[in-house]
């Protein structure tokens, strides 16, 4: 059976663009189906590579959605006309040792949100950062620490970057990369510890993001469900969660 669904839509739930709701529904309904009925579906996609073999996806007042690789599907023995739960979904993954990363929450601009973005104006010491800041960039990082490196993931070489300044000090930095070849552009950002509380983040993010719609893609936010910090930035720079999305770890065996 070939999923022809969409992502359904009722009176309660947000309208997010063709650019988002194209981008997931390619990976979660353009597969063929194993089971589905009212709280879960397993689908089997011809679009996901090997890093992305097993993912699942949750929203409001839809059926949780996994999607795995043909060769996932064999090695846990599913077929089509499964009978499935979640729950025994996620027990046979951990019978084959294949891990899953946390899920992060997912978010996007409506477009209400987009076109008050669009309109604002930068405030504070707010730019795009080049090379010419590598200086800076440099100072900023080594004021930073280890953890906070790698879990915002802000580079000076990504394609977009950003920052905040108090003085000639960068204290606050963004950057974003296209997302899978989409035309999606994923955003981290990371303000130093002594600097947080005073909105340069949301600022930061709000100004990377007019340029990525400038360029034609769609800003991307996500965070660990769990990071609180993160999911009021969210909500102050004005996304709206699409989902939580959790994909296989690189830790699992092939």
């Amino acid at each position: 059976m070939q999923m022809n669904d969409t992502f359904r839509l009722n009176h309660q739930q947000p309208v997010f663009s063709a650019t988002v709701t194209a981008f997931w529904r390619k990976h979660f309904l353009t597969g063929t189906t194993l089971h589905r009925d009212g709280s879960f579906s397993l689908a089997v996609s011809p679009d996901l590579d090997d890093d992305n073999r097993v993912m699942m996806l949750h929203r409001p007042d839809t059926p949780v959605q996994a999607v795995v690789t043909m060769a996932v599907a064999g090695k846990l023995g599913f077929q089509e006309g499964e009978v499935l739960s979640e729950t025994e979904f996620r027990h046979a993954l951990d019978a084959a040792q294949i891990l899953l990363n946390d899920a992060d929450a997912v978010f996007y601009y409506l477009e209400p949100a987009k076109q008050s973005l669009l309109q604002e104006i930068s405030v504070g010491q707010v730019r795009q950062l080049t090379e010419l800041d590598r200086v800076a960039f440099e100072a900023f990082q080594a004021a930073a620490s280890e953890e906070d490196l790698d879990a915002a993931y802000v580079e000076l070489d990504h394609w977009l970057v950003f920052g905040a300044f108090e003085g000639a000090r960068l204290v606050c930095a963004a950057s974003m990369y296209s997302w899978d070849d989409a035309l999606i552009a994923d955003v981290g950002v990371l303000t130093l510890p002594t600097f947080r509380g005073k909105g340069h983040a949301r600022n930061v993010v709000r100004a990377i993001s007019r340029q990525a719609y400038a360029q034609g893609y769609e800003p991307q936010y996500r965070c660990q469900v769990d990071n609180h910090a993160s999911l009021a930035l969210a909500t102050a720079t004005g996304l709206t969660e699409f989902g939580k999305w959790e994909v296989v770890s690189p830790d699992s065996p092939n």
